[in-house]
Formats: C-alpha cells, sequence, structure tokens
C-alpha cells in the first residue's frame, strides 16, 4: 500500500517505544511484531491479513543502538475501529524478544489521525474566514445585508384563514413561537429562527389558539405593557406551554441575536409564569372576572404538573461523564447495553439512524456531540434510558422515560 493510502485511510497511529538488550535491526523488529503476535489473537486481527487487506499500513521502525543496546520507537498505522486498535496496541507488549535478544516493548499512546486533522481544519478555516472579512468592504457587506433581508422577506410564509406571518417552518415544526407582528417573525428569521408566528394586534386570531393546542407553544412577547396584554389574551384563548419576554422596554423586533436566544433558552412554564407574575390579579372591581381569573390561573397550574426526573447516582453520573470525556473531540460515540458495556462504536454524524436502527436491550447512547429535540425522540420512541452529550439544544419537550446526563 502507497504512502498516499496510508495517509488517507489511517484513522490511529500506535506509538510504542522498544528496548533490546543488544543490537539489532529494522527487519528484526517487523519480523518479531509479525511473529510473536502470530496466532496470540484471532483470525480477524491477524497482523499479516490486516496488512494484506489495508487495515494496517506499513509497520516505522525508528531504532538506534548504544553501548551494545538497541532502542527506538515503532507506529503503525491503523484504520481498524477504536476497540480493535486498543488490542492491537495492547499485543505489541507480549513480544519480549527481538532476533536474538531479549527486548523489551512499551505502548506509548495511540493517536487519533482525524482529531488532528479536524484541527487543522478548525484552524485553517478561522484563517480563510478573516481573509474573506477583511477582503470584504463596507459596501459589499451592505449589498450582502440587503441581499440577506431580501431572502428573508422571501422565506417568510403565512399560516391560516388570517394569514398571518410566518416562518417557513410553522407547517411542519412540533414547537411554535408566537410573536407580536410581522416585524417580529423577520428579526427572528434572521437569527435563523423559523417556527414562528405573529398574532398582529391584541387580539389574538382564534386560529392561534387552536394551533397552540396542537404543538409544544412558546409565547415571545415585548417587554412592555402591549406584550402583557397579548400573552393575556393569548393565555385566555390558547394553550401555552412556555412563556418569555424581550428584555424590560425592549421589543423582539429590535433584539440582537444573543438577547433573543438568551430569552428563549431562560423561557419558563406557563405554570412557573403565573406563580411568580400577578399577570391576571389587576382587578377592575368585578367579581366575577376576579373568580374567572383564578380559575384560569388554577387550570394553568395544574396542567403543568412537576416532571419527576429519575433518580441517578451520582457515582453513576460521574462514570458516564468519564466515559464521555474519553470520546472527546473523536467525533464517534458509543451504544451501552444496561451494564454499561459497550455494544457498538458509532460516528456523531449517523448518530441519529443508529440510534433509529436499535433493535434489542439498548439502554444508554453516549457520544461526542450534541443533544437535539431530534435525537430525544427518536431515542424515546427505541426505549434509551440516557442520553450523554457535551450539551445540549433546544429541547422543549422532554419524555419522563428518558434521562440527558451532558458535562455543561
Amino acid at each position: 500500500m502507497g504512502k498516499g493510502e496510508e495517509l488517507t485511510t489511517t484513522k490511529y497511529l500506535i506509538h510504542a517505544q522498544i528496548t533490546a538488550n543488544g543490537i539489532v535491526e529494522k527487519p528484526d523488529v517487523v519480523g518479531a511484531v509479525f511473529g510473536q503476535t502470530e496466532g496470540l489473537l484471532s483470525n480477524d486481527l491477524d497482523l499479516r491479513e490486516l496488512q494484506r487487506t489495508g487495515r494496517i499500513g506499513r509497520i516505522q521502525v525508528n531504532i538506534h543502538s548504544n553501548s551494545g543496546r538497541a532502542k527506538g520507537e515503532i507506529v503503525i498505522p491503523s484504520s481498524l475501529d477504536r476497540v480493535e486498535t486498543a488490542i492491537l496496541a495492547a499485543s505489541l507488549e507480549t513480544i519480549n524478544r527481538v532476533g536474538p535478544c531479549e527486548a523489551e516493548i512499551q505502548t506509548l499512546k495511540v493517536e487519533d489521525v482525524r482529531a488532528v486533522k479536524r484541527e487543522q481544519v478548525v484552524n485553517r478555516a478561522k484563517e480563510i474566514y478573516k481573509n474573506m472579512v477583511e477582503s470584504v468592504g463596507p459596501e459589499s457587506m451592505k449589498m450582502i445585508e440587503e441581499v440577506r433581508e431580501a431572502m428573508r422577506v422571501h422565506e417568510i410564509s403565512e399560516y391560516g384563514e388570517d394569514r398571518l406571518p410566518a416562518g417557513p417552518s410553522i407547517h411542519t415544526s412540533d414547537a411554535i413561537i408566537v410573536v407580536e407582528g410581522r416585524s417580529d417573525v423577520l428579526n427572528l428569521l434572521k437569527y435563523g429562527i423559523k417556527n414562528t408566528v405573529a398574532v398582529e394586534g391584541v387580539s389574538v386570531p382564534q386560529s392561534i389558539g387552536e394551533l397552540s393546542k396542537k404543538r409544544t407553544t412558546t409565547a415571545f412577547v415585548d417587554g412592555d405593557r402591549g406584550g402583557e396584554l397579548i400573552l393575556k389574551e393569548l393565555l385566555q384563548i390558547g394553550d401555552v406551554d412556555y412563556i418569555t419576554r424581550a428584555p424590560r422596554g425592549k421589543e423582539v423586533e429590535d433584539l440582537e441575536k444573543d438577547e433573543a436566544l438568551v430569552a428563549l433558552r431562560n423561557k419558563v412554564p406557563t405554570a412557573q409564569f403565573l406563580a411568580t407574575h400577578n399577570l391576571f390579579n389587576e382587578g377592575n372591581g368585578k367579581k366575577d372576572r376576579r373568580q374567572d381569573r383564578r380559575h384560569k390561573k388554577q387550570k394553568y397550574a395544574q396542567r403543568q404538573p412537576p416532571v419527576e426526573e429519575p433518580e441517578i447516582e451520582d457515582d453513576e453520573v460521574s462514570l458516564m461523564k468519564d466515559m464521555l470525556k474519553e470520546f472527546e473531540g473523536t467525533g464517534s460515540g458509543a451504544i451501552l447495553d444496561e451494564a454499561l458495556n459497550m455494544t457498538k462504536e458509532v460516528e456523531v454524524e449517523e448518530i441519529y439512524e443508529e440510534i433509529k436502527a436499535i433493535e434489542g436491550t439498548a439502554d444508554t447512547v453516549i457520544f461526542d456531540g450534541v443533544i437535539s429535540q431530534r435525537l430525544v425522540d427518536v431515542a424515546s420512541e427505541k426505549g434509551i434510558k440516557r442520553l450523554v452529550a457535551f450539551n445540549s439544544v433546544n429541547i422543549v419537550k422532554k419524555p419522563n422515560n428518558i434521562q440527558l446526563i451532558t458535562i455543561d
């Protein structure tokens, strides 16, 4: 196999150190590696067969002699998976003789070539992006922003008989965000938030109320008196799951990206919001309206029961987080059984399809990535009890039968 092929297909590099009580040459070391590991492992891990099929590359030996002793380094390129590569690396340490001399081999490390490549890609991408930004003048930036604005206007759609302004995902998304007006929809669309719909005024259309009963609904209103009035109306005719507001005195259409995302991350369940805000306690002296509002508040408090998270022992969570750290920067993960034994190693970019294809008693999925609503849904369907990753984003509906464990 040529050098180009090895560089293309190699996933890991096994680095080992050799010391010998005598003078040995490179062919002696290579012969010992092949000869003394032959028959030690299964046929699937026979070195000669692995090299013949291109699953390991050419064994590289750099050795030198001094004062009648030899010392050097062995490097073996591997395109096997993580477990098989680790077994192969460990088998090198069983070699105790090279040629006529006693010898000792110690595995120093297994280097993930893909992680190095990913770091190179990130660094190069930063350089390219920096050059792109520096080469774009003010007039060009203005032109780009005009085109983006035109695309956002083009993307905006309509919902219902009232033809309410909405994001392009309003018809397909399981979760929706209700805002005040068209400008709010456009502003959030600029930040990639496409599941919005506007009520277009203080009087909330009945179609929004019906839609809110079918989807997980977040009310995102302005931080002023108008926002309170819209929220009251929406709570009376719809079924709102979460509530968030723009900072006091600000409108959703004026928020910067960070402000909008922080507000959405800080949304709270409706029952919790009503318990901490006197939204329905601004009476006008009419007893029947006060009673109706008390019933309304009780209704939302009853509809949002506290979710009881399944308890997991601290040491078990700690164990899972330690296991997760082993996957950091690898772009891979694993499917574990109830005893936390690995049943399959998976790539992060294929994690959704791998979970979808699970059949049997899989218990935990651990991976170097981010937990999304889509992964939570498919894992719940497959009976997965735990998802373990470095972070989670945009989880609006978590089933009670699944536990999310993250480092952050």
